[in-house]
């Protein structure tokens, strides 16, 4: 495991998880759930939904009002240069890009900026295979 990723999942606090469902049987809902198991403060993200697990859902990033560690994302790529855009005005320490989801320009773009960049990797399947939260 990359010793970049492993501190940044040991160190973060919140998460901004974008494009969550409200639906259980949905991965970011499943991968949400999971997250606020492990300890981290989720942070629902998506404009169609007035609430998450009972905690209040964002329109976008920059409606979160506060800098978050990691912008977890459920979007298609064609979505991510946007969110890639906010997460850097917003001050997040990382983007992390779901499975089956990367997008090269705003990646670079993001690094640029100095946040750390994980594309196409599910974030749960991470914390499952270093048993969960890092101490």
């Amino acid at each position: 495991m990359d010793a970049e990723i492993v501190k940044l999942l040991k160190q973060a606090r919140t998460i901004a998880v974008v494009g969550i469902s409200e639906k259980p049987d949905r991965p970011s809902n499943d991968v949400a759930s999971y997250l606020i198991e492990q300890g981290y403060d989720v942070i629902p993200v998506n404009p169609a939904l007035e609430q998450v697990f009972g905690r209040r859902c964002f329109k976008d990033i920059a409606s979160i009002g506060k800098p978050v560690d990691i912008v977890d994302v459920f979007r298609r790529p064609e979505a991510v240069p946007e969110i890639a855009d906010e997460a850097i005005a917003s001050g997040a320490r990382a983007i992390w890009m779901q499975e089956g989801v990367s997008h090269d320009e705003a990646a670079k773009r993001a690094r640029a900026a100095g946040l750390i960049v994980i594309e196409d990797l599910c974030i749960k399947k991470v914390l499952m295979s270093l048993g969960g939260r890092p101490a």
